[in-house]
């Protein structure tokens, strides 16, 4: 696991300074602290940071082919790298390494683009191919690894793992996108292409860039998740499943260093730890984080699966301390987040850091297997949304949706504002509105008239028409493939691979192996909501190794009690980022409707922990950006 960075010429050839591709390269010293490299030549400069993790004795990088004509430098895994070196090897080349980074450059020339197909793993890599005079990017599948670009006012193309990278280049554009702050308030991050930076972005998962001196470099998709549903009874399935699942566990556990599993006490975490328990016979070592209210707190369920397993269990519990200085936190993102467990993350990646290199992660299982309660509520909602004409609906409900108070105080049954709202709204407004940190009504409250004539109608709802035409027909499909094109490499992977790379540390996501995401995403709807009951069959096939009381009680999320903190411990805390002077003056937002937000949640007649925690980490990029 490393770091990766890039300047190339896309004009005229001239030499790439090396300082300012060490300076580039050395932010992101964290993801790498094992080794560096670079390869300069006059069209392109490549760098990299590592972190040893396989064949530590020969896997600097860059590394070449035979004749020193390709070079990469690559950030990820190649998990089946033996069998494509033993292919590779009958074909006639020859390795200098035992390497998964020289697989990927033998595998280019075999197969061009056409090698990304045969990788299993997770992987951002830069390729220069001197022959053919061309760059060759790539991100992996379902955006496990991270890859931002720009180009230069000079025609220089800078690429690096981070933001950061980018953004240490003098030349580098850092004017802001009008749209980032909607985006962000609307999504919690700032979804791929696009960044917090007009000039700046994200490669999307599953995508490649082919670059050459000279002509306009080439962006495809080469990959994307299709609906075929699979023909098999429930004891087929949930037979397969396990057997699926334990292959992509298998792949994961090649190392060479000590490797260890988050274990929060969720259902996906517990069964990465129980089915690892099957293929290895040491103990392993497992880490959680706890918190001392019990509303959040899942660490008796670690405890109890560690006690089963006989792991080597660590923990730590989180506290509201934690957040009186978040500066860290934001510069691990580099721009806007506000996944609130991005906080615990951290923390037991620290934790684990302590113990292994490498730890297992249960990442995927929610979005493969429907396990959000948004998912079961959207399913219903557009089963609604089927029976009753649109011409009768939108009206309806969207005038239901205006009247019906908001009362967050409320019995669960009687919230039905948001369902009112959502039931007036097509599907991809409805989804829209589900995942939103921040409604629209909200956000156009805290923005000052000169934002919002600056947006000029924009709405982050716009994001998710890129996909409309994409969409299976299957309602549930629909709200599943939605998740894997924004919340899981906007929010879920983002995540992961920040707060690791911040300690050093890899973490593997069996769940997300692309033959079993293939696999799973083809079970029909049914299999994965019965009887109100989400990932109906993946916990079926769990109840071997995972107790019932972890399979079957409603779900908790790897969360804080941020409303509580909110309005005692951290009232005041919150009062001063949320109303800072980078906030104030910012032009954005306000005053006084920021100031109402505040009030309105410490005095407890709304819960608006979600949108103030938003607004907290905005403030905290604001700041960070002097």
């Amino acid at each position: 696991m490393c770091g990766i960075a890039g300047i190339f010429n896309l004009h005229q050839p001239h030499p790439i300074e090396p300082t300012l591709l060490a300076q580039i390269n050395n932010a992101q010293l964290h993801r790498g602290p094992d080794d560096e490299g670079y390869y300069i030549d006059e069209h392109v400069g490549l760098a990299h940071r590592r972190l040893s993790i396989i064949d530590l004795s020969s896997g600097h990088q860059p590394i070449f082919n035979e004749d020193d004509s390709v070079v990469i430098v690559f950030n990820g895994e190649i998990y089946n790298y033996q069998a494509l070196y033993d292919e590779l090897t009958q074909l006639g080349h020859t390795f200098k390494t035992v390497s998964d980074t020289e697989v990927i450059v033998h595998a280019w020339e075999e197969w061009q683009e056409q090698c990304l197909s045969r990788f299993t793993g997770m992987f951002a890599f830069a390729l220069w191919d001197k022959n053919r005079h061309q760059l060759f990017i790539a991100r992996d599948r379902v955006g496990k690894k991270p890859l931002h670009y720009t180009v230069t006012a000079e025609g220089q193309f800078v690429f690096g793992s981070e933001l950061k990278v980018l953004t240490s280049h003098p030349k580098v554009s850092r004017t802001k996108r009008t749209q980032h702050l909607e985006d962000f308030l609307h999504f919690g991050y700032v979804p791929d292409p696009y960044t917090a930076y007009q000039d700046i972005f994200t490669l999307e998962a599953g995508h490649f860039l082919l670059l050459s001196p000279g002509q306009e470099f080439k962006q495809q998709q080469y990959w994307d998740l299709t609906y075929s549903p699979t023909i098999l009874d429930e004891q087929q399935a949930k037979e397969a499943l396990i057997e699926e699942l334990q292959q992509a566990i298998a792949y994961r556990l090649i190392a060479d260093v000590p490797l260890g599993a988050f274990l929060s006490g969720g259902v996906d975490s517990s069964a990465m730890v129980a089915l690892i328990a099957q293929q290895q016979s040491s103990p392993l070592q497992t880490c959680s984080i706890g918190f001392s209210d019990k509303q959040y707190d899942e660490s008796s369920y670690a405890t109890a699966m560690a006690k089963r397993y006989k792991t080597n269990h660590h923990s730590q519990e989180v506290d509201s301390s934690e957040l009186m200085d978040l500066s860290a936190l934001q510069d691990m993102y580099d721009q806007p987040f506000a996944d609130s467990s991005s906080l615990p993350t951290w923390k037991v990646c620290q934790m684990a850091r302590k113990h292994v290199k490498v730890a297992i992660s249960g990442d995927g299982g929610d979005e493969l297997f429907a396990g959000y309660r948004r998912h079961r509520l959207l399913l219903a909602e557009n089963k609604i949304k089927g029976k009753i004409p649109a011409s009768i609906r939108q009206p309806l409900f969207g005038t239901l949706g205006k009247l019906y108070p908001k009362m967050d105080w409320a019995p669960q049954p009687l919230r039905a504002k948001t369902t009112f709202q959502s039931l007036g709204m097509s599907m991809l407004d409805g989804y829209a509105h589900g995942i939103s940190k921040m409604s629209a009504p909200l956000r156009h409250s805290l923005y000052s008239q000169q934002y919002m004539s600056d947006l000029q109608g924009y709405s982050a709802n716009e994001h998710l028409l890129r996909y409309k035409d994409s969409l299976p027909d299957d309602p549930l499909k629909q709200i599943q493939y939605l998740d894997f094109k924004t919340w899981l490499p906007g929010d879920i992977l983002t995540k992961v691979d920040r707060a690791s790379m911040a300690t050093s540390l890899e973490v593997r996501a069996p769940l997300l192996d692309h033959n079993f995401i293939e696999w799973g995403f083809g079970l029909p709807s049914h299999f994965n909501i019965q009887k109100e009951q989400g990932k109906s069959l993946f916990k079926k096939s769990l109840e071997p190794w995972v107790d019932n009381d972890i399979l079957y009680r409603p779900k908790m999320g790897f969360s804080m009690p941020i409303a509580k903190w909110f309005r005692h411990e951290l009232a005041d805390k919150l009062r001063q980022t949320v109303l800072s002077e980078a906030m104030l003056d910012s032009g954005q937002f306000g005053s006084q409707q920021l100031s109402t937000l505040v009030n309105d949640h410490q005095s407890g007649r709304s819960d608006h922990s979600a949108s103030l925690w938003s607004l907290w980490m905005y403030a905290q990029f604001l700041q960070a950006q002097g």
